[in-house]
């Protein structure tokens, strides 16, 4: 068998192919990122944001779970298995949307979007870092992270565009069915596992084993800890601004258009911002860029309460993606220095249950504030929290000791 090589060059047709893979993952769901909000109010009148926001908090829970068994399995069943199943599991889920009779079956979208998004997402990223070693690891996140939000973004400004144009469906989720076919086809056809990548890497490393991977990612560790808790925060956030961004720029009279525009600006930066902030991770404070990325995070959430014109909110939602675009990469990075290479798979899908848990806490946490004490208040409870977890980020965590050469 041909001797295996670590790193970016060395492996770069695999490497990029599972970034346009990613583009795909993220595509699914940009489809709902814009308009989903919009089917709730006008065609199911739906118009309690709990209820709204019901399609998130599954969506989170579902995708949480789902990624702390891909990174469980990823040893035993390998992580191309799961990529094909993954997309597999995408097929039915824009016909499901475009003939959807109520929003139980748009719920029932959102668990099969959810494990498609967990097997897939936390798929590329652990095969992204088994393949390029630990000198490059930040700019494989960036670029895996970047492909990703890229297409939630430009995909979200899409459809916003075609359902002001043709109406919410059937027509945005076309591109659904496009995206599941072919991210399946090249999972199936090309995609090689990475397995032999790890064993390579885990005899040439020098971390301890962790002595209980589940703990230690979720608290024990300080510095596995500290990011885990961020993460959850991070996508805390997210989950309030995917569903009441929306409503919010409805309440001060934007257009669909307009609406589209405004909320596709904040997964574009977060997706360009990558890979710049990506790459910095190799070269800079993991620890710094966490603090810093969250604290602007948390302040520009508390911004949105001033603003009134569509360039204020342009500018807040291009500084929150910004603020996002540090911490994004950075979380995947910092977890593959602190856990050794053959607990990486794991330690990173337990990172990516509590991540991801933050999209259900937060949709679920913003839909009571906003129906009992209105929107306002929602968004100063997440940004408080996140300005919070930035300092615990601050205290907490350690600085990596172990510098790439």
């Amino acid at each position: 068998m041909e001797k295996v090589k670590l790193g970016l060059k060395e492996n770069w047709q695999l490497f990029f192919l599972l970034v346009l893979i990613n583009a795909f993952v993220g595509g699914m769901v940009g489809l709902e990122r814009t308009i989903l909000p919009e089917i709730a109010e006008v065609e199911f009148n739906i118009a309690a944001k709990t209820a709204v926001l019901s399609f998130i908090i599954v969506f989170g829970i579902v995708k949480a779970v789902t990624n702390y068994y891909t990174g469980a399995l990823a040893n035993q069943l390998g992580r191309k298995n799961l990529l094909t199943i993954g997309w597999l599991i995408a097929l039915p889920i824009p016909f499901i949307l475009i003939y959807a009779p109520n929003w139980t079956w748009v719920i029932f979208a959102n668990v099969l979007l959810g494990i498609n998004q967990g097997l897939t997402w936390s798929s590329t990223v652990v095969m992204k870092i088994d393949l390029v070693g630990e000198k490059n690891r930040g700019l494989a996140m960036g670029l895996n992270e970047s492909a990703g939000y890229l297409a939630v973004g430009g995909v979200a400004f899409l459809t916003g565009w075609i359902a002001a144009e043709y109406g919410v469906r059937p027509y945005p989720f076309y591109l659904g069915m496009v995206f599941a076919f072919l991210g399946l086809l090249l999972s199936w056809l090309f995609v090689k596992d990475t397995v032999h990548h790890v064993k390579t890497e885990t005899a040439q490393s020098n971390l301890p084993a962790l002595q209980h991977v589940f703990w230690d990612t979720s608290w024990k560790h300080p510095s596995l800890g500290s990011i885990s808790q961020a993460g959850l925060v991070n996508n805390l956030n997210d989950g309030m601004v995917w569903g009441l961004f929306p409503i919010l720029l409805a309440s001060h009279e934007f257009n669909l258009t307009q609406i589209g525009q405004i909320v596709a600006l904040y997964p574009i930066v977060w997706g360009l911002g990558q890979l710049i902030t990506g790459k910095m991770a190799d070269h800079f404070s993991k620890k710094s860029m966490l603090f810093w990325g969250m604290l602007l995070q948390g302040l520009t959430l508390l911004l949105l309460l001033f603003a009134h014109t569509f360039f204020q909110f342009a500018a807040l939602s291009v500084a929150l993606g910004a603020g996002t675009a540090v911490v994004y990469p950075t979380f995947l990075a910092a977890i593959g220095d602190y856990a050794p290479p053959q607990q990486r798979a794991e330690s990173i899908g337990v990172f990516r249950l509590w991540r991801d848990l933050g999209y259900a806490i937060g949709a679920f946490l913003t839909g009571i504030l906003a129906d009992s004490l209105g929107i306002d208040w929602a968004i100063i409870a997440i940004g408080v929290l996140t300005l919070l977890s930035s300092f615990i980020i601050l205290f907490r965590m350690q600085r990596k000791k172990f510098p790439v050469k």
